[in-house]
């Protein structure tokens, strides 16, 4: 016996190999430097990975920002660099902001095209954006040296360490193969989309701030400072005519890049809300792609009684073949086993009192540290009912990896619980409305549990909502689930959840 006390008072043991590497991205890290290895071939792997781990970039964003002219792509890529804290390149930037060893030759296209372009574009107005030196000639420079300069300005450190956004690039096949000859592979393509339309219509309204190179326009995005609107310029070279030949060039262009890139590509539509169309890219850019790194399910199913915990709980377990944990399942059948434990938590059971927390935690504890529950995982259901009981599971080391608050309309959980009924004859269960007795003898026998009578459903209610809100605010990762629909629908919501990594966010 006193052995037996001595074990109960013991502390929970350490998690194990797996768990602590999924909770540091162990197994992440590891593909990751494999993947770098594989793309550039070190003559020294250790002394590589070495470095790959100082620079701690892993979670730095890779982000290309593609689109048609004027679909908004500026604005989009100077929002991401702000919310990530992040490095624009573009092509304007490379020629004009930066000092890279391939600028020069870059120039010297320049030079070499300028009488060209003089000749063949009529003579800017003043103050307008060719006048500040960019012109026609940018597009005339090779892909090589294009996919060279992106490269060598990619590879300077605050690209490394804050991640980078690149906007407009690449426009075609061949810059894209140069890009990924190069070990460049972004994590994320976002491609813009909008009507020919509306894309010739907002060119003709389009303005720069030469300063800030914000993009504003004259109906749909007028700055309110007067200083900016006095420095604002047209761009010269975005006539009706010349945006109808760069759409003829994109449209040929997109269908190669969309190939090469369909695996992290997503297609926004921009012609929308700039709000609208910047909270898409955001969501987009902020997920993860799943991996081959070892992934054991720990899910916890929160919600208020009636809302579908138990059935979508036995639907995943099913099918993930993971363990699935009803606390108050768990509290009798520690009762009905005679366990020691058992013998304490049976007189709350008897008296309809709830367990106290210490008892609860200690069942859970050695039945998630079981090893089919490590090797396989689990789903539990039931508990933690508030915030405190959140940090005593946080504290036994049992940290769920998929949360989801279960939510249902107030009048769906008093109809689905007030109309069940009970054969005490079979012990099968009805429902008035959606599953009726089959015949009027079964019916007449039919009993309602306690539990379910409209004053107790209240009761049990008014607790749960009391703790929900510091609940949520407790396991801030956590999903929402519509529980007033299709069960089916919710479990492929759910199971969407599971095998997707979580969502990036800037801490």
């Amino acid at each position: 016996m006193a052995e037996e006390e001595e074990e109960d008072a013991a502390p929970p043991p350490p998690p194990p190999a797996g768990i602590y590497a999924e909770e540091r991205g162990l197994f992440q890290l590891l593909q990751n430097m494999l993947e770098e290895l594989l793309i550039h071939k070190p003559d020294d792997p250790i002394e590589f990975m070495i470095n790959h781990l100082k620079q701690n970039n892993d979670d730095a964003p890779r982000i290309c920002v593609l689109g048609p002219p004027a679909s908004g792509k500026t604005t989009v890529a100077m929002w991401l660099c702000k919310h990530f804290n992040a490095i624009r390149v573009s092509q304007e930037t490379l020629l004009f902001k930066e000092v890279l060893m391939q600028t020069e030759e870059a120039k010297a296209y320049k030079e070499r095209n300028q009488a060209t372009v003089a000749a063949l574009t009529p003579k800017p107005r003043a103050g307008s954006l060719r006048s500040l030196g960019q012109c026609h000639w940018i597009w005339k420079i090779p892909n090589a040296l294009w996919a060279n300069l992106i490269q060598e300005r990619l590879s300077n450190v605050d690209c490394i360490k804050q991640g980078w956004i690149l906007e407009g690039f690449p426009e075609n096949q061949e810059q894209a193969w140069m890009l990924q000859s190069s070990g460049i592979f972004p994590r994320h393509v976002v491609m813009l989309y909008a009507p020919d339309t509306v894309l010739i219509e907002r060119s003709g309204g389009k303005r720069l701030d030469p300063l800030t190179q914000e993009v504003f326009h004259t109906t749909f995005d007028w700055p309110s400072d007067p200083l900016v609107q006095q420095r604002l310029v047209k761009p010269e070279d975005l006539s009706e005519q010349e945006v109808s030949k760069k759409l003829l060039e994109y449209h040929r262009n997109f269908p190669d890049i969309f190939h090469i890139y369909q695996k992290v590509l997503k297609s926004i539509n921009a012609d929308q809300p700039s709000v609208d169309v910047l909270s898409k890219v955001l969501a987009f850019v902020q997920t993860r792609h799943r991996s081959a790194a070892p992934f054991t399910p720990r899910i916890l199913f929160l919600g208020p009684p009636g809302s579908g915990k138990s059935l979508q709980a036995a639907l995943i377990a099913q099918k993930y073949d993971v363990i699935n944990l009803c606390c108050g399942q768990l509290l009798k059948e520690a009762v009905a086993d005679n366990t020691k434990l058992g013998e304490l938590i049976k007189p709350y059971i008897d008296s309809g009192c709830p367990v106290p927390d210490k008892l609860v935690l200690k069942l859970l504890t050695a039945r998630l540290s079981a090893l089919d529950c490590l090797s396989k995982g689990w789903v539990l259901s039931g508990f933690p009912r508030d915030v405190e009981q959140g940090k005593q599971l946080q504290k036994a080391q049992i940290n769920p990896n998929r949360v989801f608050f279960f939510h249902l309309p107030h009048e769906s959980i008093m109809e689905r619980l007030s109309q069940r009924r009970t054969d005490p004859v079979t012990g099968e269960r009805y429902h008035i409305t959606f599953r009726p007795a089959p015949t009027p003898e079964i019916q007449a026998r039919l009993r309602q549990n306690p539990r379910d009578e409209e004053e107790n459903i209240e009761k049990r209610l008014d607790i749960y909502y009391s703790n929900v809100k510091a609940l949520e605010d407790f396991y801030q990762d956590a999903f929402y689930v519509n529980a007033d629909q299709d069960p089916y629908v919710i479990f492929e919501f759910i199971e969407s959840c599971i095998i997707k990594p979580l969502p990036y966010k800037k801490h």
